[in-house]
């Protein structure tokens, strides 16, 4: 009887080792290859880094063509809608937009029809939707001040040379020929809340942070950002705001950059 109940627990102890050892197997067999696993991270995050790369490309045709006109980096492709204009690169004296309209947006100064109220088609068009979507959020916008022609930055700038002497002057206002304004792509935008004006306290209204939150989704930036005046040569506005379209307006605003660190990183194609 000993000798039946030995076989038995033998034969019992063999079937559990043959048994672990088949989900020692099984297990082996459905357990992930780490190789592959590994392989597989790394294809997504290339894809991941391919699609950013893809994202900082732009034509050729959106750089700027420039030429020394008197000792000025002077813009040839005035019309290209991503001119990089700045203390470095100028319009030429001369340059008008063709398709200068005028939105049908609210303005601080009424239904004058005068230059400052255009600008250009694309640029219009888009603030037009940017203006309608704030008003059916509640916010009220008012357009201050669009397209200056070379002669009206010219007086401008002499006006504040008077004031403030031309180094102050520099830094507050474009020498003529170096203001976006000429471009018929930007905007100063201003409120009831500010009585109208462009000052620095219209950063922290409803209105000002509403575009700074929202312009980009129309194509629009915040050109001259707070804490950005040595990249840009310029003091804080938080009024001021340029069209450069959709897809590079996105990208400025999810990166933090301005204008000149967004051609900084973008590669020409």
């Amino acid at each position: 009887m000993k000798k039946m109940t030995s076989i038995i627990v033998a034969g019992l102890l063999l079937a559990g080792c043959q048994w672990s050892q088949f989900q020692g197997e099984n297990r082996q067999e459905q357990k992930p290859d780490s190789t592959s696993e590994s392989s597989s991270i790394k294809e997504k995050s290339a894809e991941r880094n391919n699609q950013k790369d893809s994202e900082l490309t732009l034509d050729a045709a959106y750089f700027n063509e420039v030429n020394e006109v008197n000792g000025k980096q002077e813009i040839m492709n005035a019309s290209n809608t991503m001119a990089l204009v700045n203390k470095t690169f100028a319009l030429p004296s001369d340059y008008v937009p063709d398709d200068l309209i005028r939105p049908k947006v609210d303005f601080s100064f009424g239904n004058q029809d005068i230059e400052k109220s255009y600008l250009r088609k694309e640029a219009a068009d888009a603030l037009e939707k940017m203006f309608k979507a704030a008003k059916n959020e509640g916010i009220r916008l008012y357009a201050s001040s669009g397209y200056r022609s070379y002669d009206r930055q010219n007086g401008v700038f002499q006006a504040e040379v008077n004031k403030s002497g031309e180094t102050k002057a520099a830094q507050a206002v474009a020498v003529p020929g170096t203001s976006e304004h000429q471009t018929g792509l930007a905007m100063d935008i201003t409120s009831e809340s500010v009585q109208h004006l462009l000052v620095q306290e219209f950063e922290n209204t409803s209105e000002g942070k509403w575009l700074k939150d929202n312009a980009h989704r129309f194509g629009y930036i915040l050109r001259y950002p707070k804490g950005k005046e040595e990249v840009t040569g310029y003091q804080f506005e938080p009024w001021h705001f340029r069209y450069v379209g959709e897809k590079a307006a996105k990208i400025i605003y999810e990166r933090d950059w301005t204008l000149e660190e967004y051609f900084d990183n973008v590669a020409k194609i």
